[in-house]
């Protein structure tokens, strides 16, 4: 077949298999009702309706605002969905009829609205969601005091509790969001005016949600929720962009350290860090002309800004400028703080990053100046020292030949090959003892008079002069640049290691492989004796794992785990302890303590160091709370799958033993009717056999409904009943079994309607008084109670039994749990569970507690479910000014 004649793909169908495209979401925030965020919506989707996009109104109320209806001229209306809820028919906002036209644009207001009891999801932004993944473009909008990170903020300036929240991801992850703003006294203008709420709702408003203060509160929290949501897009977009200048839209703060007064360059950091509200960091350049003095001093000094708040790093380099440039634009610092004596340093500064604005730090008190400072003298090692005088004295000789044949001028260059050498090999202060030397040599022995250092021709001191400070300047770059390799290499080493370590938790399945790749990296990066220190399962004392000489003091550790904060060695607790005891902690919780052993305590004080410590801790706590959470998985999976076999199996077991029970029922009562009529001796026997047989057949109800309530088949057939009648039909199936106990009832005069499903409740209850009369002596009473507290209907069932078994009352509510396993009293377990499921899918909760006089009591709450009567219609004018659609 020619390629002519092959079937031409159906156009629809390959757009059909391209991926969908995810909808745009547009929200208009406000800071409170009434500041025009619909009419904003209204009047944005007319001009795109203008454009001739395909623009459906989904859901808006206008509230009687002849503008704000106006703007819906034109604009095509979807018919809102009727629901019955409690009686009443409610109108909702029809999700599938927008999914089944495809509009381009649909505005759905009102986005926290918690949709009524029956709607596919509870709240109006998982259906927005829904469209979104449909593809379809959304416009909706919100108030600030309905996020739920603010929700509690707005609640103590208000004194209003709002119930409709929408998490911050929503409006996080929103495409774009519009402020719609208005000054507090135009808002309350409009409020007197009547076009935010009815005459005697704004009154009440007024004097509540709307007074002036709250509003400008609630004002400045929109704007700096807004503020953190585009300072969050800016560092997005600076992230993508390749060295990007500073941008000085917010104050950042960086405080290069300096040579002299750290400590008061620290505090005044740290209090315009907090005059500003801004983030500070602090930074070393370490350019390798440092003695170990002068790195100890600055390790500490950034340990110190640590403690107090900023975010410190050590740079590596020769040019301070451009490492400081960099890490600015890198962190978006508009403010760099320099000290006394960093002059030079701020002109190059104005040089490689104009944008920067300079700070200078005044000292606290002027300090005496030494003529020769200890840091500035170059550090000299005996080896070091040895070997720049033998390589300067071997050059030396092996030059002597050749005094007549080459230019002396030539020889200087053997001389300075030795200085670089030693540079290499030893550092700067052997090499600037190495260019001393040869000077001294060449002098002595190659320039004229020989074997003196008078100088006979003037030129040679110019060559003595470079031939000195070439030596000294090459020695100074190359211990420099050898101490910045040396750096990249550990730095690169630490990198290697955490991406290593990482691969190999990575598979771990055991706490003891996860203990032995910790102490295996550790050891292997800073030869350090590591213990991994774990809780039992019950988070009991912690023990070492994996280890045959654990490091560390049971104590120190135990401390580190319930304070979750480092401990030992570099830290302010216990800085004498001879390990480092670092929490393991996880997202959920501290799963250990990581106590690390090193070789040389000094190494901690590197910050490099440090962080590869943190790092490989925080690695190991993820670790093992995934084995944890796998394990958790594991069990649930089991029981869940054992749950199953053995519900299975009692259904199927109580499903085969309610016919033959009902029949033997029947027969008993039948021949036990019989047999008092004739009043013959054996009715007795012949009633034991009814209750026998009663009590068998409430056993298998309670099998199959336990069965039916784990399979999650109960549907609530919800209705209005008396508390009084409740207790009566319990009582009436229960029959004589409680002809032993007299009860007591007390229903209060004031006890409202319950609202619930009968034969669920009397089911209930009848398990209740079933298992009182089992554990209560013969003769005592039970009593019912119904009463109403709070928001809620109470019913109490109490005894005068034993009472409850020690433990956890809980338990007794658990599937197949007993007070005594051995017991002649008859039953499985399943009655007091049953109840608990009922509770639950009533939305209330049941108790068990030991009464003061003696005997158990249990106790039923109920929501309390009152018939609403109002006076208007709250779809249309909401009384709480907090609703949603109050705009």
């Amino acid at each position: 077949m020619s390629v002519s004649d092959a079937p031409r793909p159906d156009p629809d169908a390959l757009l059909a298999a391209l991926p969908r495209r995810r909808g745009r979401l547009k929200l208009f925030f406000g800071a409170a009702p009434g500041v025009g965020k619909t009419y904003a919506m209204l009047a944005e989707a007319q001009a795109k309706h203008a454009q001739g996009l395909d623009v459906l109104i989904g859901w808006v109320d206008t509230h009687g605002r002849a503008d704000t209806e106006a703007m819906l001229a034109g604009l095509a209306t979807l018919p809102r969905k009727a629901l019955a809820h409690r009686g009443k028919t409610l109108a909702e906002f029809d999700l599938d009829a927008v999914l089944a036209r495809q509009p381009a644009l649909v505005v759905v207001d009102e986005l926290p609205h918690s949709n009524v009891s029956g709607s596919r999801h509870p709240k109006r932004w998982q259906d927005v969601e829904e469209l979104l993944a449909a593809g379809i473009d959304v416009y909706s909008a919100m108030n600030v005091q309905h996020l739920d990170s603010l929700n509690d903020v707005v609640s103590r300036v208000t004194g209003v509790a709002v119930s409709e929240t929408v998490p911050d991801a929503v409006f996080d992850h929103a495409d774009e969001v519009q402020l719609v703003d208005l000054p507090p006294d135009d808002l309350l203008q409009r409020l007197a005016a009547g076009k935010v709420y009815l005459p005697e709702v704004a009154e009440r408003a007024a004097g509540h949600f709307f007074r002036k203060g709250n509003l400008i509160a609630l004002r400045e929290l929109a704007l700096r929720r807004l503020a953190d949501r585009v300072d969050g897009q800016m560092r997005a977009q600076r992230a993508v962009q390749s060295r990007p200048p500073v941008w000085d839209t917010s104050f950042g703060l960086l405080l290069h350290l300096p040579a002299d007064g750290c400590d008061d360059a620290i505090r005044q950091c740290l209090r315009l860090s907090r005059a500003l509200a801004a983030p500070w960091h602090m930074v070393w350049v370490d350019d390798g002309h440092g003695d170990t003095r002068t790195r100890a001093q600055a390790l500490a000094a950034l340990s110190r800004a640590a403690e107090q708040g900023a975010t410190t790093l050590v740079l590596s380099g020769p040019s301070a400028a451009s490492l400081l440039a960099d890490y600015a634009r890198r962190h978006n610092l508009s403010l760099l703080a320099l000290g006394a004596g960093q002059a030079r340093l701020a002109q190059a500064m104005a040089r490689q990053a104009p944008e920067l604005n300079v700070l200078w730090l005044a000292q606290a008190a002027p300090r005496r100046r030494r003529w020769l400072p200890t840091a500035a003298l170059p550090p000299l090692g005996w080896q070091g020292s040895l070997a720049a005088a033998l390589l300067c004295a071997a050059i030396t000789l092996l030059a002597l030949p050749l005094r007549g044949v080459l230019d002396p001028t030539n020889l200087v260059m053997f001389y300075l090959l030795g200085v670089l050498w030693v540079a290499v090999r030893h550092g700067r202060g052997p090499a600037a003892l190495s260019a001393v030397l040869s000077v001294a040599l060449f002098d002595f022995f190659f320039v004229q008079p020989h074997l003196s250092f008078a100088v006979s021709d003037v030129e040679y001191l110019i060559t003595f002069a470079v031939m000195l400070i070439v030596g000294l300047v090459a020695g100074q770059l190359v211990a420099s640049q050898q101490h910045s390799a040396a750096r990249a290499r550990q730095r690169e080493a630490h990198t290697r290691t955490l991406y290593e370590m990482a691969r190999a938790l990575g598979s771990a399945l055991l706490a003891e492989q996860v203990s032995d790749i910790t102490t295996r990296f550790l050891h292997s990066s800073l030869d350090a004796r590591v213990s991994l220190w774990l809780p039992d399962a019950d988070d009991g004392p912690l023990q070492p794992h994996a280890t045959l000489n654990p490091e560390g003091d049971p104590a120190i550790v135990r401390w580190s785990y319930d304070h979750t904060e480092a401990a030992g060695q570099a830290t302010h607790t216990l800085p004498t302890a001879p390990c480092l005891y670092l929490p393991l902690k996880a997202p959920m919780r501290t799963r250990g303590v990581l106590v690390i052993a090193l070789p040389d305590p000094a190494q901690l004080a590197d910050p490099d160091n440090r962080r590869l410590c943190e790092a490989v801790a925080a690695l190991a706590a993820q670790t093992l709370e995934r084995l944890h959470y796998i394990d958790v998985a594991q069990h649930t999976l089991v029981a869940m799958e054992s749950e199953r076999l053995r519900h299975s199996l009692l259904a199927a077991l109580s499903h085969d033993l309610r016919t033959p029970l009902t029949a033997l029922s029947g027969n008993a009562e039948t021949l036990c009717n019989s047999l008092r009529r004739a009043q013959r001796p054996e009715a007795e026997q012949a009633g034991l056999l009814l209750d026998d047989s009663r009590r068998m057949a409430r056993l298998v109800t309670n099998l199959l409904e336990m069965a039916r309530l784990q399979a999650g088949g109960v549907t609530l057939r919800q209705d209005w009943l008396p508390a009084d009648e409740l207790i009566g039909s319990a009582l009436a199936a229960l029959g004589s079994s409680l002809d032993a106990h007299p009860v007591e009832i007390d229903v209060a005069a004031d006890c409202p309607l319950l609202y619930g499903d009968p034969l669920l409740l009397e089911r209930l209850l009848v398990n209740l008084v079933d298992n009182a009369s089992k554990y209560s002596p013969s003769g005592s009473p039970i009593c019912l109670s119904v009463a109403r507290e709070d928001n809620w209907i109470v019913l109490r069932v109490a005894d005068h039994g034993p009472g409850l078994p020690g433990g956890d009352p809980a338990r007794l509510f658990e599937a197949f749990s007993r007070g005594e396993r051995e017991s002649s009293i008859s039953g499985v377990g399943l009655g007091l569970a049953i109840c608990r499921t009922i509770a639950e899918v009533h939305h209330g909760r049941l108790a068990a507690a030991n009464r003061p006089q003696g005997g158990a009591c249990f106790t039923l709450w109920l929501p309390l479910t009152d018939a609403p009567v109002l006076d208007f219609d709250p779809e249309n004018c909401p009384d709480d000014p907090c609703h949603p659609a109050a705009d």
